[in-house]
């Protein structure tokens, strides 16, 4: 008879596991480790299903999914959230994985004018002004979506009674942040190659995550201890 844990890594019919994954794709994508398909799976690259022992599982779709979202980060550099999203939209035409070929034109990110800006995020003036004068977001005649993200946010921190002048620190972070991935990238970033650059452009992101992630970890922790 074999033991339950045996039968969770058993691959039921057509589903493979990590391994099995990475036995196919590595040749073709050297870079390729666990790790790092576990970072895909978390940026919605490709959703494994799960086995009762909570053991990942591959059907040939996710593998053909995984393989196209790296041959266009591979070959054409592009961020994970606008592969995702090309990915998406290719599932749902019923296009197959094969013939997937990258955005040939990537659409502008819209811009908001100070205006728009306070309507999509039900801001304030002086919100803004304030928001400005903390160096949370730079001044301009339009703003990015990371600016309305970014002020829908403290909209709500508001209700709290947290201001912009209260996370300044958090702006002077991140830019610490910043230099410690540049620090890390450093060798890649000296070199002027496409293949170096793309690499950086591959991990930079992946280390952010990570950082965001021991951040939030830390908070929780700190978190528990106040609340016991």
């Amino acid at each position: 008879m074999v033991p339950a844990g045996a039968r969770d890594r058993m691959a039921p019919a057509g589903l493979l596991s990590i391994g099995q994954v990475l036995a196919r794709l590595t040749p073709e994508f050297p870079q390729l480790t666990s790790s790092k398909l576990r970072f895909l799976e978390a940026q919605g690259i490709v959703t494994p299903s799960r086995t009762e022992s909570g053991y990942r599982k591959f059907s040939p779709s996710d593998v053909e999914r995984l393989r196209a979202g790296l041959t266009l980060q591979r070959d054409h550099y592009l961020p994970l959230s606008v592969i995702r999203e090309h990915l998406d939209e290719a599932e749902a035409r019923g296009d197959g994985w094969a013939d997937i070929a990258p955005p040939s034109i990537a659409p502008a990110p819209r811009r908001y004018r100070r205006d728009e800006l306070l309507s999509s995020t039900g801001a304030t003036a002086p919100l803004l002004n304030d928001t400005i004068a903390a160096g949370l977001i730079v001044a301009g005649d339009t703003y990015s979506e990371q600016a309305v993200m970014l002020l829908r946010e403290l909209v709500a921190l508001g209700r709290h009674g947290i201001e912009p002048r209260h996370l300044r620190t958090f702006r002077q972070g991140a830019e610490r942040e910043v230099a410690l991935i540049e620090s890390a990238l450093s060798s890649l970033l000296r070199r002027t190659d496409a293949s170096s650059r793309g690499r950086a452009g591959e991990l930079a992101p992946e280390i952010a995550g990570r950082i965001d992630a021991v951040r939030s970890l830390l908070v929780k922790q700190a978190l528990a201890r106040l609340l016991t």
